[in-house]
Protein backbone atom coordinates (compact mmCIF):
# COMPACT_ATOMS: atom_id res chain seq x y z
CA UNK A 1 0.00 0.00 0.00
CA UNK A 2 0.80 3.96 -0.50
CA UNK A 3 -0.24 7.11 0.74
CA UNK A 4 -1.66 9.26 -1.40
CA UNK A 5 -1.06 12.93 -1.23
CA UNK A 6 -3.87 13.77 0.30
CA UNK A 7 -3.38 11.08 2.97
CA UNK A 8 -5.95 9.01 2.52
CA UNK A 9 -4.80 5.05 1.93
CA UNK A 10 -5.29 3.27 -1.22
CA UNK A 11 -4.38 -0.01 -2.63
CA UNK A 12 -2.46 0.19 -5.95
CA UNK A 13 -2.36 -2.72 -8.72
CA UNK A 14 1.05 -1.35 -9.79
CA UNK A 15 3.78 0.67 -7.64
CA UNK A 16 3.07 4.27 -7.82
CA UNK A 17 5.20 7.32 -8.15
CA UNK A 18 4.52 7.83 -4.49
CA UNK A 19 6.13 4.27 -3.72
CA UNK A 20 9.42 5.26 -5.60
CA UNK A 21 10.11 8.29 -3.59
CA UNK A 22 9.09 6.87 -0.11
CA UNK A 23 12.05 3.79 -1.50
CA UNK A 24 14.45 6.54 -2.16
CA UNK A 25 13.63 8.86 0.64
CA UNK A 26 12.77 11.85 -2.03
CA UNK A 27 9.90 13.91 -2.86
CA UNK A 28 7.25 12.77 -5.27
CA UNK A 29 8.51 15.84 -7.52
CA UNK A 30 12.00 14.69 -7.65
CA UNK A 31 11.21 11.62 -9.56
CA UNK A 32 8.28 13.20 -11.33
CA UNK A 33 11.79 15.33 -12.60
CA UNK A 34 13.85 12.47 -13.03
CA UNK A 35 11.27 10.80 -15.60
CA UNK A 36 9.93 13.99 -17.08
CA UNK A 37 12.12 16.85 -16.67
CA UNK A 38 16.06 15.19 -17.40
CA UNK A 39 18.76 18.06 -16.26
CA UNK A 40 16.60 18.90 -13.29
CA UNK A 41 17.76 16.11 -11.18
CA UNK A 42 21.09 15.33 -9.98
CA UNK A 43 22.47 12.64 -11.84
CA UNK A 44 23.17 10.46 -8.72
CA UNK A 45 20.03 11.10 -7.15
CA UNK A 46 18.22 10.22 -10.64
CA UNK A 47 20.47 7.25 -11.01
CA UNK A 48 19.09 6.03 -7.99
CA UNK A 49 15.58 6.54 -8.55
CA UNK A 50 15.85 4.89 -11.30
CA UNK A 51 17.21 1.95 -10.00
CA UNK A 52 14.48 1.47 -7.08
CA UNK A 53 12.15 2.40 -9.75
CA UNK A 54 13.03 -0.58 -12.01
CA UNK A 55 13.29 -2.98 -8.44
CA UNK A 56 9.87 -2.17 -7.89
CA UNK A 57 8.52 -2.48 -11.41
CA UNK A 58 7.37 1.43 -11.26
CA UNK A 59 6.58 2.43 -15.50
CA UNK A 60 5.95 6.24 -16.12
CA UNK A 61 3.07 6.70 -18.71
CA UNK A 62 4.55 6.57 -22.29
CA UNK A 63 4.94 9.53 -25.00
CA UNK A 64 1.46 9.78 -27.28
CA UNK A 65 2.35 7.24 -30.12
CA UNK A 66 2.10 10.37 -32.07
CA UNK A 67 4.71 11.89 -30.14
CA UNK A 68 6.93 8.61 -29.93
CA UNK A 69 10.47 9.44 -30.67
CA UNK A 70 10.73 6.10 -32.63
CA UNK A 71 8.35 8.07 -35.41
CA UNK A 72 9.52 11.45 -35.42
CA UNK A 73 13.18 11.51 -37.45
CA UNK A 74 13.31 14.74 -35.23
CA UNK A 75 16.90 15.55 -34.51
CA UNK A 76 17.02 18.75 -31.81
CA UNK A 77 20.27 21.33 -31.85
CA UNK A 78 20.81 23.04 -28.97
CA UNK A 79 22.89 26.21 -29.53
CA UNK A 80 23.79 29.00 -27.19
CA UNK A 81 23.39 32.18 -29.48
CA UNK A 82 21.58 31.59 -32.98
CA UNK A 83 22.53 35.39 -33.72
CA UNK A 84 26.67 34.68 -33.65
CA UNK A 85 27.61 34.06 -37.03
CA UNK A 86 29.66 31.17 -35.52
CA UNK A 87 26.70 28.96 -35.42
CA UNK A 88 25.53 29.92 -38.89
CA UNK A 89 27.63 26.86 -41.11
CA UNK A 90 27.60 24.89 -37.77
CA UNK A 91 23.51 24.51 -38.42
CA UNK A 92 24.12 24.54 -42.11
CA UNK A 93 26.04 21.61 -41.72
CA UNK A 94 24.13 19.77 -39.13
CA UNK A 95 21.23 20.49 -41.18
CA UNK A 96 22.64 19.20 -44.56
CA UNK A 97 23.78 15.81 -43.30
CA UNK A 98 20.51 15.09 -41.02
CA UNK A 99 18.59 15.60 -44.41
CA UNK A 100 20.25 13.80 -45.91
CA UNK A 101 19.35 10.65 -43.83
CA UNK A 102 15.87 10.99 -43.27
CA UNK A 103 15.61 13.92 -40.60
CA UNK A 104 14.25 17.47 -39.74
CA UNK A 105 16.65 19.52 -37.66
CA UNK A 106 14.86 21.38 -34.53
CA UNK A 107 17.05 24.57 -33.74
CA UNK A 108 16.74 25.56 -30.17
CA UNK A 109 18.63 29.05 -29.30
CA UNK A 110 19.38 29.49 -25.24
CA UNK A 111 20.73 32.79 -24.89
CA UNK A 112 24.15 31.83 -23.42
CA UNK A 113 21.53 30.38 -20.69
CA UNK A 114 22.33 26.85 -18.42
CA UNK A 115 18.62 27.28 -16.97
CA UNK A 116 17.23 28.29 -20.75
CA UNK A 117 19.19 25.19 -22.00
CA UNK A 118 17.27 22.85 -19.15
CA UNK A 119 14.10 24.37 -20.03
CA UNK A 120 14.55 23.44 -23.82
CA UNK A 121 15.78 20.06 -23.02
CA UNK A 122 12.76 19.68 -21.19
CA UNK A 123 10.57 20.63 -23.97
CA UNK A 124 12.23 18.79 -26.65
CA UNK A 125 13.62 15.31 -25.11
CA UNK A 126 10.03 13.47 -25.33
CA UNK A 127 9.68 14.87 -29.00
CA UNK A 128 13.16 14.13 -30.54
CA UNK A 129 15.35 11.04 -31.97
CA UNK A 130 18.33 12.77 -30.51
CA UNK A 131 20.18 15.85 -29.36
CA UNK A 132 23.04 17.92 -30.31
CA UNK A 133 24.16 20.40 -27.69
CA UNK A 134 26.49 23.06 -29.25
CA UNK A 135 28.39 25.02 -26.50
CA UNK A 136 26.65 23.94 -24.17
CA UNK A 137 26.67 25.73 -20.44
CA UNK A 138 25.47 23.09 -18.47
CA UNK A 139 26.90 21.05 -15.93
CA UNK A 140 28.78 17.41 -16.83
CA UNK A 141 26.02 16.06 -14.87
CA UNK A 142 23.21 17.69 -16.56
CA UNK A 143 24.56 16.81 -19.48
CA UNK A 144 24.60 12.89 -18.43
CA UNK A 145 21.05 12.99 -17.28
CA UNK A 146 19.53 14.13 -21.01
CA UNK A 147 22.04 11.30 -22.72
CA UNK A 148 20.26 8.93 -20.29
CA UNK A 149 16.85 9.94 -21.81
CA UNK A 150 18.15 9.98 -25.74
CA UNK A 151 21.00 10.22 -27.51
CA UNK A 152 22.80 12.82 -27.19
CA UNK A 153 26.23 14.57 -29.01
CA UNK A 154 28.06 17.39 -27.41
CA UNK A 155 29.67 20.36 -29.84
CA UNK A 156 32.85 22.21 -29.04
CA UNK A 157 33.06 20.48 -25.78
CA UNK A 158 34.94 17.31 -24.25
CA UNK A 159 32.72 14.58 -21.65
CA UNK A 160 34.25 11.45 -20.89
CA UNK A 161 31.61 9.83 -21.35
CA UNK A 162 29.48 11.03 -24.42
CA UNK A 163 29.99 11.52 -27.94
CA UNK A 164 31.99 15.00 -28.38
CA UNK A 165 33.29 16.68 -30.96
CA UNK A 166 35.72 19.68 -30.94
CA UNK A 167 38.00 21.65 -32.72
CA UNK A 168 41.38 21.75 -31.91
CA UNK A 169 41.38 24.89 -29.51
CA UNK A 170 44.80 23.92 -28.17
CA UNK A 171 46.67 23.66 -31.79
CA UNK A 172 45.12 26.79 -32.37
CA UNK A 173 45.98 28.86 -29.85
CA UNK A 174 49.97 27.66 -30.38
CA UNK A 175 49.87 28.79 -33.93
CA UNK A 176 48.30 31.96 -32.74
CA UNK A 177 51.10 32.83 -30.06
CA UNK A 178 53.70 31.76 -32.04
CA UNK A 179 52.78 34.05 -34.78
CA UNK A 180 52.83 36.77 -32.39
CA UNK A 181 56.12 36.11 -31.26
CA UNK A 182 57.71 35.59 -34.77
CA UNK A 183 56.30 39.42 -34.80
CA UNK A 184 58.44 40.47 -32.02
CA UNK A 185 55.85 40.45 -29.63
CA UNK A 186 57.02 39.78 -25.90
CA UNK A 187 54.03 40.48 -23.94
CA UNK A 188 50.49 38.92 -24.84
CA UNK A 189 46.91 39.21 -23.35
CA UNK A 190 44.13 36.58 -23.60
CA UNK A 191 40.85 38.40 -23.68
CA UNK A 192 38.59 35.57 -22.33
CA UNK A 193 34.75 34.58 -22.95
CA UNK A 194 32.53 32.95 -20.75
CA UNK A 195 33.66 31.62 -17.62
CA UNK A 196 30.98 28.66 -18.46
CA UNK A 197 32.80 27.98 -21.54
CA UNK A 198 34.61 24.89 -21.81
CA UNK A 199 36.69 26.17 -24.81
CA UNK A 200 37.57 29.11 -22.87
CA UNK A 201 39.21 27.18 -20.18
CA UNK A 202 41.21 24.79 -22.94
CA UNK A 203 42.54 27.97 -24.72
CA UNK A 204 43.73 29.80 -22.00
CA UNK A 205 45.49 26.31 -20.67
CA UNK A 206 47.44 26.22 -24.09
CA UNK A 207 47.77 30.12 -23.88
CA UNK A 208 49.71 29.72 -20.62
CA UNK A 209 51.67 26.85 -21.72
CA UNK A 210 53.09 28.49 -25.35
CA UNK A 211 53.40 32.13 -23.74
CA UNK A 212 56.11 29.68 -20.78
CA UNK A 213 57.41 27.69 -23.74
CA UNK A 214 57.92 30.56 -26.05
CA UNK A 215 59.67 32.92 -22.85
CA UNK A 216 56.76 35.77 -23.07
CA UNK A 217 54.79 37.46 -20.60
CA UNK A 218 51.57 36.29 -20.62
CA UNK A 219 47.82 37.43 -18.65
CA UNK A 220 44.40 36.75 -18.60
CA UNK A 221 41.71 39.83 -18.61
CA UNK A 222 37.64 38.98 -18.33
CA UNK A 223 35.53 37.40 -18.78
CA UNK A 224 33.55 39.25 -21.05
CA UNK A 225 30.18 38.05 -23.34
CA UNK A 226 31.36 36.37 -26.67
CA UNK A 227 29.64 39.24 -28.78
CA UNK A 228 30.87 42.31 -30.20
CA UNK A 229 29.12 44.46 -27.34
CA UNK A 230 31.65 42.35 -24.80
CA UNK A 231 34.68 42.98 -26.93
CA UNK A 232 33.78 47.27 -26.72
CA UNK A 233 33.75 46.69 -22.77
CA UNK A 234 36.92 44.76 -23.28
CA UNK A 235 38.12 47.36 -25.61
CA UNK A 236 37.69 50.58 -23.00
CA UNK A 237 39.28 48.33 -20.02
CA UNK A 238 42.27 47.80 -22.09
CA UNK A 239 43.26 51.09 -23.12
CA UNK A 240 44.80 51.36 -19.46
CA UNK A 241 46.90 47.48 -19.89
CA UNK A 242 50.12 46.90 -20.99
CA UNK A 243 50.84 44.34 -23.84
CA UNK A 244 51.36 44.90 -27.67
CA UNK A 245 49.13 41.88 -28.61
CA UNK A 246 45.71 40.76 -27.95
CA UNK A 247 44.17 37.01 -28.10
CA UNK A 248 40.25 37.18 -28.08
CA UNK A 249 37.71 34.41 -27.18
CA UNK A 250 35.97 34.85 -30.54
CA UNK A 251 35.93 36.83 -33.70
CA UNK A 252 32.52 38.54 -32.56
CA UNK A 253 34.53 39.55 -29.46
CA UNK A 254 37.76 40.51 -31.20
CA UNK A 255 35.70 43.05 -34.07
CA UNK A 256 33.44 45.14 -31.21
CA UNK A 257 37.14 45.08 -29.02
CA UNK A 258 38.75 46.46 -33.07
CA UNK A 259 36.27 48.44 -33.39
CA UNK A 260 36.43 50.22 -29.45
CA UNK A 261 39.84 51.19 -30.35
CA UNK A 262 38.99 52.82 -33.31
CA UNK A 263 36.58 54.61 -31.27
CA UNK A 264 39.54 55.75 -29.21
CA UNK A 265 41.99 56.70 -32.06
CA UNK A 266 43.83 53.31 -31.28
CA UNK A 267 45.56 51.83 -34.18
CA UNK A 268 45.55 47.93 -35.18
CA UNK A 269 47.53 46.53 -35.91
CA UNK A 270 49.53 50.17 -35.54
CA UNK A 271 49.77 49.82 -32.21
CA UNK A 272 47.89 46.28 -30.82
CA UNK A 273 47.95 43.60 -33.02
CA UNK A 274 44.97 41.79 -32.41
CA UNK A 275 43.61 37.82 -33.02
CA UNK A 276 40.43 36.11 -33.16
CA UNK A 277 38.47 32.89 -32.87
CA UNK A 278 36.89 30.99 -35.46
CA UNK A 279 37.18 32.86 -38.57
CA UNK A 280 33.14 33.60 -38.69
CA UNK A 281 31.35 34.95 -41.46
CA UNK A 282 32.47 38.71 -41.85
CA UNK A 283 35.87 38.18 -40.11
CA UNK A 284 38.13 38.61 -43.38
CA UNK A 285 36.30 42.11 -44.52
CA UNK A 286 36.02 43.98 -41.42
CA UNK A 287 38.53 46.69 -40.36
CA UNK A 288 41.33 45.84 -40.45
CA UNK A 289 40.42 42.14 -41.90
CA UNK A 290 41.13 39.67 -38.66
CA UNK A 291 43.65 37.07 -38.29
CA UNK A 292 42.25 34.37 -36.72
CA UNK A 293 41.95 30.66 -35.57
CA UNK A 294 39.71 28.82 -38.32
CA UNK A 295 37.85 25.92 -37.51
CA UNK A 296 36.03 24.06 -40.44
CA UNK A 297 32.48 25.25 -39.25
CA UNK A 298 30.42 23.93 -41.62
CA UNK A 299 32.17 19.90 -40.96
CA UNK A 300 31.92 20.56 -36.89
CA UNK A 301 27.53 20.57 -37.58
CA UNK A 302 27.85 17.50 -39.73
CA UNK A 303 30.19 15.21 -37.99
CA UNK A 304 28.22 16.03 -34.83
CA UNK A 305 25.12 14.64 -36.38
CA UNK A 306 27.06 12.12 -38.49
CA UNK A 307 27.88 10.88 -34.99
CA UNK A 308 24.64 11.12 -33.40
CA UNK A 309 22.94 8.94 -36.01
CA UNK A 310 25.57 6.40 -35.31
CA UNK A 311 23.88 6.43 -31.72
CA UNK A 312 20.76 6.14 -33.08
CA UNK A 313 21.41 2.93 -34.76
CA UNK A 314 22.54 1.24 -31.41
CA UNK A 315 20.18 -0.59 -29.39
CA UNK A 316 18.33 1.07 -27.28
CA UNK A 317 19.46 -1.28 -23.90
CA UNK A 318 22.95 -0.38 -24.70
CA UNK A 319 22.75 3.64 -23.11
CA UNK A 320 21.62 2.08 -19.92
CA UNK A 321 25.07 0.47 -19.63
CA UNK A 322 27.52 1.05 -17.64
CA UNK A 323 29.07 4.68 -19.69
CA UNK A 324 32.64 4.16 -20.94
CA UNK A 325 36.13 6.33 -21.98
CA UNK A 326 35.18 7.84 -25.41
CA UNK A 327 37.25 9.05 -27.89
CA UNK A 328 36.77 12.72 -28.66
CA UNK A 329 36.57 13.80 -32.59
CA UNK A 330 39.17 15.93 -32.75
CA UNK A 331 38.56 18.63 -35.89
CA UNK A 332 41.87 20.10 -37.21
CA UNK A 333 42.20 24.10 -36.89
CA UNK A 334 44.47 26.63 -38.71
CA UNK A 335 45.77 29.77 -38.27
CA UNK A 336 44.22 32.40 -41.01
CA UNK A 337 46.62 35.15 -41.09
CA UNK A 338 45.31 39.21 -42.12
CA UNK A 339 45.79 42.71 -41.61
CA UNK A 340 45.53 42.77 -38.06
CA UNK A 341 48.23 41.77 -36.57
CA UNK A 342 51.69 43.27 -37.76
CA UNK A 343 55.18 43.71 -36.41
CA UNK A 344 55.95 45.24 -33.22
CA UNK A 345 57.26 49.03 -33.82
CA UNK A 346 59.41 51.09 -31.80
CA UNK A 347 56.64 51.99 -29.99
CA UNK A 348 57.03 49.23 -27.35
CA UNK A 349 60.08 47.87 -25.66
CA UNK A 350 60.75 44.33 -25.06
CA UNK A 351 58.78 43.43 -22.16
CA UNK A 352 55.42 44.84 -23.88
CA UNK A 353 55.60 47.85 -22.54
CA UNK A 354 54.99 51.34 -24.05
CA UNK A 355 58.52 53.27 -24.02
CA UNK A 356 56.39 56.34 -24.92
CA UNK A 357 53.15 57.44 -24.41
CA UNK A 358 51.19 55.39 -26.32
CA UNK A 359 48.12 52.81 -26.61
CA UNK A 360 48.08 50.29 -23.81
CA UNK A 361 50.23 52.40 -21.11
Amino acid sequence: MSEAPDGDVARHSRPTIYDVAAACGVAASTVSRTFSRPGRVNAETADRIRRVAAELGYRTTPVPQALSPARSSLIALLVSDVTNPFFFEIIRGAEETASAAGYTLLIADVNESADAERTALDRTLPLVDGIILATSRMSDSSIRVAAKQRPTVVLNRSTSDIPSVVTDNARGMRRAVEHLADLGHSAITYVSGPKDSWADGIRWQAFREATYELSLKGRRVGPYAPTQAGGLTAAHELATGAASALIVYNDLMAIGLMRGFARQGIAVPGEVSVIGFDNIFGSDFCSPPLTTVSASLHSLGAYAVQTLLVELRKPASSRFLPPKPLKVALLPSQLIIRESTGLLTGRFTGNGVAAEPALLR
